[in-house]
C-alpha cells in the first residue's frame, strides 16, 4: 500500500487513479479542440498543461517512484526553464524551439522506454512489448536526432540548402532494413543487449540522414511531421508501461501533427513522399543588393507615393511572410493598419497555410501584435477578395505570392496553392532584394505591371511609411 494514500482511500486507490487518467485524457481532447482557432488557443493551451500536470503527478504517485517534495521540485524546475523560455526565446526563434520541443519528447520516450528494458528482465517481456519497445527506440530516436538538424537548419548553424550525396534513398532504404532485421533478432534474443544498443545507433543515424535532404521551404512540414512522431513515440511507450493515459495523448498528438502534415502537403500540392525524398528547396537568403533578373526590369516606390495608394485605398491586404518575422516588424504593420482604418479603408490580413517556417507562425506572430483575429483571412477566405482589392502589401513573402505556381509548367513549384494577389489592382512588395526565396527560383510577380517593389528591411520599411502616412 502507498504510505501517502490514507487507509479510508486505499481501496478506491485504482478506481480514483484511473478517473484522474480519463480526467486528463479529456481536458487534452478539450485543449485540443480549443487550439483550432486563434480566439480560443491560449484556453486550449492551458487546459492541456494542466492535463499533463495531472498525468504527470498522479503517474509518479501511483508508481511510488518518488515523494512528493521531488514531484514538487521537478515541476517548479520544469516551470521555470519554460516561463523563461516563453519570456526570452524571440518569435523569430519559436521554430527552432518547438524543434527542440519535438526532439526532447521523442528522446525522453525512447529513454522511458529502454529504461524498461535494462530495468526489467527481458524475458518478462511479451514480443508485442517488445515490437513497442523497439518502435519507441526508432520513432523517438530519429525524432530528436532528426529535430536536432531541423534546428541547426532554422538556425543558420548548416545550411538550408538540401544536403544530398550519390545514393542516399539507398542508404536510407539499406538502414531500415538493417533494422528491422535487427528487431526480428531483438525478438528472438530479447537479452541480447547488443542488438538493443545496434537499434538504438540505426535510429540515432536514420534521424540525421533523413532531415538533411530536405530543405529550407519544407520546414513547416518537416516540423509537423516531427510533432506527430513525436505522439507515435510517446503512445508506442504507453504500450510499454501499459500507461492508458500515455497511449491517449501520445495518440492524440500523433494523429493531430499527422493531418496537419497533410494540409501543409496539400497546401504546397506535394505528397509526403516528396517533401522527405525531394531534395526540394534552398536557404532562402534575402539579402544584398536589389538587382532584377537578366533582360527584365522592376518598378520602385517611396514611402510617400505608397501613403498616398494606401490613404486612397478602398481594401487593403496585407499578406505577411517570414521576412516580416526576422525584421520583427508584426507591431508597426498593425500601427500602420490602424492609421488605415482610421481613414476608413478595409484593412485584411491573407495567411498563406505554410507562411513562415512552421505551422501557425504568423498568426502567432500577428497575434503577439493584437491583430484583431476577424481580420485574420486563411488563403480559400481571401483569395476571392484580391480582384475587388485596390493595394496588396506582400510583406517578407515570396513563394506563397509567385504566380508562376499558377501559368509555368516547368516550374517546381507548378500546382502550389497561392495566393491571387496579382489580380488586386496594385501590389507593392516589401523585400530586401530580388533575391530568390526557399524554392530557389525567381518570383514572377517582381516584374508584373502592377507590382512595385519597396526595398529594404521591412521594419524601417514601415516605419517610413507610417510617417508618410501621419504626414498626408
Amino acid at each position: 500500500m502507498n504510505p501517502l494514500v490514507p487507509e479510508f482511500l486505499a481501496d478506491y486507490l485504482p478506481t480514483l487513479i484511473q478517473l484522474s487518467y480519463l480526467l486528463a485524457a479529456v481536458l487534452f481532447i478539450l485543449g485540443l479542440k480549443r487550439l483550432s482557432s486563434p480566439a480560443t488557443a491560449r484556453t486550449g493551451n492551458r487546459l492541456a498543461a494542466l492535463g499533463m500536470l495531472i498525468g504527470v503527478a498522479v503517474t509518479l504517485f501511483d508508481h511510488e517512484i518518488v515523494s512528493f517534495r521531488y514531484i514538487v521540485a521537478g515541476i517548479l524546475i520544469g516551470s521555470v526553464i519554460g516561463a523563461i523560455l516563453a519570456r526570452k526565446v524571440k518569435m523569430t526563434s519559436m521554430p527552432e524551439l518547438v524543434s527542440m520541443f519535438n526532439g526532447f519528447g521523442g528522446i525522453a520516450s525512447a529513454l522511458v522506454a529502454s529504461g524498461e528494458y535494462f530495468r526489467i528482465a527481458p524475458a518478462v517481456f511479451a514480443v508485442q512489448e517488445l515490437a513497442a519497445m523497439s518502435i519507441s527506440l526508432l520513432i523517438g530516436t530519429m525524432t530528436f536526432t532528426g529535430s536536432l538538424v531541423a534546428f541547426s537548419k532554422l538556425r543558420g548553424i548548416i545550411g538550408g540548402s538540401p544536403i544530398i550525396y550519390p545514393g542516399y534513398k539507398i542508404v536510407h532504404t539499406l538502414l531500415f532494413v538493417i533494422f528491422l532485421v535487427a528487431a526480428v533478432l531483438f525478438f528472438m534474443d530479447a537479452g541480447n543487449a547488443y542488438l538493443f544498443l545496434v537499434l538504438a545507433v540505426i535510429a540515432f543515424l536514420l534521424g540525421i540522414l533523413l532531415v538533411l535532404p530536405i530543405g529550407g521551404a519544407d520546414m513547416p512540414v518537416v516540423i509537423s511531421l516531427l510533432n506527430s512522431l513525436t505522439g507515435l513515440a510517446a503512445s508506442a511507450t504507453g504500450f510499454v508501461l501499459h500507461n492508458n493515459l500515455l497511449i491517449i495523448s501520445g495518440t492524440l498528438v500523433g494523429a493531430a501533427g499527422l493531418i496537419l502534415t497533410l494540409i501543409m502537403c496539400k497546401a504546397m500540392n506535394r505528397p509526403l513522399f516528396n517533401v522527405l525524398f525531394g531534395a526540394f528547396g534552398g536557404d532562402g537568403v534575402d539579402a544584398g543588393a536589389p538587382g532584377a533578373a537578366t533582360g527584365k526590369t522592376v518598378k520602385e516606390v517611396t514611402a510617400s507615393d505608397l501613403a498616398v495608394m494606401a490613404a486612397y485605398a478602398r481594401r487593403v491586404v496585407i499578406v505577411p511572410g517570414y521576412g516580416l518575422a526576422v525584421a520583427q516588424a508584426q507591431h508597426i504593420v498593425r500601427e500602420v493598419a490602424d492609421l488605415l482604418e482610421a481613414r476608413k479603408v478595409d484593412v485584411r490580413y491573407g495567411i498563406h497555410p505554410v507562411a513562415g517556417r512552421m505551422p501557425g507562425h504568423m498568426n502567432v506572430l500577428l497575434a503577439e501584435a493584437n491583430v484583431p483575429y476577424p481580420q485574420l483571412f486563411d488563403m480559400d477566405e481571401i483569395n476571392n477578395e484580391f480582384p475587388k482589392t485596390d493595394l496588396v502589401l506582400v510583406i517578407g513573402a515570396n513563394d506563397v505570392v509567385n504566380p508562376d505556381a499558377r501559368h509555368n509548367t516547368s516550374s517546381p513549384i507548378y500546382g502550389m496553392p497561392i495566393l491571387n494577389v496579382d489580380q488586386a489592382q496594385n501590389v507593392v512588395i516589401f523585400k530586401r532584394s530580388l533575391n530568390v526565396g526557399y524554392a530557389g527560383i525567381d518570383n514572377q510577380l517582381f516584374y508584373a505591371d502592377n507590382s512595385y517593389m519597396f526595398f529594404g528591411d521591412a521594419k524601417k520599411s514601415l516605419e517610413s511609411l507610417q510617417k508618410a502616412l501621419k504626414e498626408l
